[in-house]
């Protein structure tokens, strides 16, 4: 983040009319453009506990969290600079802490705009699925009852949006690889391979990520357009990724290189959004699915519907798939093969959505099922809105399964629910 901290933070430079390569354009009067600097943000407190102990984390909270919000950003006639950071202290870790979300410098150029610093990026078209958006996702403050805003992590980069009657592109570089924010051990306990169980290892678990250096970037490209209601897409990464499900030759987990090509459809169907995605993940270092150290391909497929039901009641349902590749490959060189996921991993998502009174109460159930994994994953919550200021949210994380080393199944132990209070300013 230094790098873009550092561009960000540099005093103004001055360009002489001859070496300023904007000096021809009209860019206005700044003293015209200037703005009162407003910060807006809010205060929140959240608390959640499991329902059992987990025997290998210490303590049985998940969620001890204060904060403070701070929003503001300064606006010239095509420059603009945003910063939203949050401030506060989790109990659960004995942290304190000043991150920023956003800190970035954005500019309009005719159709052209141009975002640099530290953002947050977001492109596809799942609901909590993401197949093409391979940008940082932070589970572990989902999965403790944070927002769902804090589902997407942030990552320094330089955006590039191009817009033009052909098709619209969207170009993100991010010079040093941002990997998801993984499980540890340090919240919630996982599931080993090589132990053959739930793991929470001290000191937590830290994987080996790539070097530095260009080549070793992340770059995700989109191609959009829309036409009579048709939001088209297409995408290309080259990156790695974005969970250490690889090992080094010493067996130490790391991130393995990994390029996807991938296209979506979003279109009004009926009374509803209808939507589908697919993705190739294409596993670099082992094209024939023979190296039990690193993942295989694997083809990615969703499909969606959200319609509202009724007045206030919104439905979705998803189905999702992940194909593994070369799966025999897979099973004949694995040391644990009784772990390997299987070759067609079914998942089926139900979002409700109910509001009353105005949006003054909110009661909303997430529902993930895997019929071919056999475990589950439910999030109801209830949102109270007191006033445009004062806001209440209480929830629930539950996961259950037949089998240990399913994704939602290592999850047992941390079934929570959480309390957040929130006062906006």
């Amino acid at each position: 983040m230094n790098r873009w901290l550092a561009l960000l933070l540099l005093p103004g430079i001055a360009w002489s009319q001859e070496d300023d390569p904007f000096a021809d354009d009209d860019w206005g009067d700044w003293e015209e453009t200037e703005q009162e600097i407003v910060v807006t943000g809010f205060a929140e407190g959240g608390a959640g506990t499991r329902f059992s102990r987990d025997a290998l984390v210490a303590g049985r909270n998940i969620l001890e969290d204060l904060r403070i919000r701070f929003e503001t950003d300064w606006q010239a006639e095509r420059f603009s600079v945003a910063a939203k950071a949050d401030m506060g202290y989790d109990g659960v870790e004995d942290d304190v802490y000043l991150d920023f979300r956003d800190l970035s410098l954005s500019a309009s150029l005719g159709k052209t705009d141009i975002r640099l610093g530290r953002q947050v990026q977001t492109w596809g078209t799942g609901d909590l699925l993401f197949l093409n958006d391979l940008f940082p996702k932070d589970f572990v403050s989902f999965f403790a009852g944070r927002d769902d805003e804090y589902l997407k992590a942030p990552g320094d980069s330089l955006r590039v949006s191009h817009f033009n009657p052909l098709v619209n592109v969207d170009f993100v570089w991010t010079p040093d690889f941002e990997p998801d924010v993984y499980l540890t051990g340090e919240r919630f306990s996982f599931f080993s391979p090589l132990a053959g169980g739930n793991v929470a290892p001290r000191p937590p678990l830290s994987a080996v990520e790539p070097d530095g250096g260009f080549s070793n970037g992340e770059f995700a490209l989109r191609l959009f357009k829309t036409v009579r209601g048709n939001e088209y897409a297409v995408y290309l990464y080259r990156g790695f990724f974005k969970q250490p499900t690889a090992l080094t030759a010493e067996l130490e987990p790391s991130f393995a290189p990994m390029s996807a090509i991938g296209a979506s459809l979003r279109r009004p169907l009926g009374p509803g959004l209808f939507n589908a995605e697919f993705s190739y993940y294409d596993s670099r270092d082992d094209d024939d699915g023979n190296n039990p150290l690193l993942p295989n391909d694997q083809l990615r497929f969703l499909l969606g519907y959200e319609w509202e039901a009724k007045p206030s009641f919104t439905v979705g349902f998803q189905y999702y798939l992940e194909w593994t590749q070369d799966h025999d490959a897979l099973l004949e060189n694995s040391p644990v093969p009784e772990f390997e996921p299987d070759e067609h991993r079914h998942l089926i998502t139900n979002r409700l959505s109910y509001r009353l009174e105005r949006d003054k109460y909110t009661l909303s159930l997430l529902t993930f099922w895997s019929p071919s994994d056999r475990d589950f994953y439910l999030r109801p919550a209830f949102t109270y809105r007191h006033s445009d200021q004062w806001s209440l949210v209480a929830g629930a994380n539950l996961f259950g399964g037949d089998d240990d080393h399913t994704f939602f199944s290592q999850l047992q132990d941390a079934s929570n629910v959480y309390l957040r209070l929130r006062f906006s300013y």
